[in-house]
């Protein structure tokens, strides 16, 4: 079987959890695709491979790090579906489920074909002035805001062709409900489970009371537009990728037409992990 690695060197942990998948698919006869940026920092007889280069190339694709390194790395592999399997390197880790202690298990199940594919829906945007960018599709979410200039900004959002509401906001964020326990749980939005079609608009510091966020289904789409002048305003695609939005130009954003896929095991329930990552239920005399 072929295997693909990126990983963030950066996060603790990162160089024992490389060495030992390096040393795993040399024993185990598996064949290892590192991406190049970790070029020079491991063994130098290694496959290396560009992130673009994984599409086609390996059958699985391990990402080492935090939940933002499991957003790259779900671009990376764009509309390929290659499986992706999280290994979570310190940080809380919605995306990136498990430990590295739990990898040699997980390496050995996938090998023997003992794990499920978990589809996670994905949102597209279109907007004026965006149209060359590589990857304009989000798996947490894409947010409209001001960027770094701390204002409100009216914010005009209809859902096939009808007026729904205008927002006086910092922003809003359109997330799916892989995203809901990211930015927008920190708005106030709901929590969904990953396996439901929908999206939710949760505006960001709201200047009414009364505005709350909203749950569309997958199959609307969602026309937003920006009066912000004479500042620019800005659109954000997974926390990763910022471009500017001219004023009053139309944003449109729907469901994509292709999924990611994550692998599973069943001890790794999402439940499990709202329990044990934002301590669900819990109350301040539970031990």
């Amino acid at each position: 079987m072929k295997f693909g690695l990126i990983a963030n060197v950066k996060r603790q942990g990162a160089e024992e959890a490389i060495k030992f998948f390096i040393n795993w698919s040399k024993t185990s006869g598996n064949e290892l695709f590192v991406c190049e940026n970790l070029k020079g920092k491991f063994s130098d007889n290694l496959n290396y491979c560009t992130r673009e280069g994984f599409v086609g190339e390996v059958d699985i694709l391990v990402s080492m790090g935090g939940d933002g390194t499991m957003l790259s790395s779900a671009r990376s592999v764009g509309d390929a579906g290659t499986p992706i399997l999280g290994i979570n390197l310190g940080s809380l880790g919605f995306l990136t489920q498990l430990t590295p202690q739990q990898l040699l298990p997980a390496l050995d199940s996938i090998v023997t074909g003992e794990y499920s594919l978990e589809k996670r829906m994905l949102l597209k945007v279109e907007a004026e002035g965006i149209e060359n960018v590589e990857s304009p599709f989000a798996l947490n979410d894409i947010v409209i805001d001001n960027g770094p200039i701390s204002r409100l900004i009216e914010i005009r959002l209809a859902v096939n062709d009808e007026e729904i509401v205008t927002y006086k906001a910092d922003g809003l964020i359109i997330a799916t409900p892989t995203g809901s326990t990211a930015y927008s749980l920190a708005a106030g939005g709901p929590i969904m489970h990953p396996k439901v079609e929908a999206m939710i608009a949760a505006p960001i510091s709201s200047f009414s009371l009364n505005t709350r966020p909203m749950i569309f289904s997958a199959e609307d789409i969602l026309e937003i537009s920006v009066e912000n002048e004479p500042h620019q305003a800005q659109i954000t695609i997974d926390g990763q990728v910022t471009l500017p939005i001219k004023n009053s130009a139309k944003i449109k954003i729907q469901k994509a037409d292709y999924y990611t896929q994550f692998i599973v095991f069943p001890d790794s329930s999402f439940y499990r992990v709202l329990r044990n990552k934002l301590h669900w239920g819990y109350t301040p005399y539970d031990k």
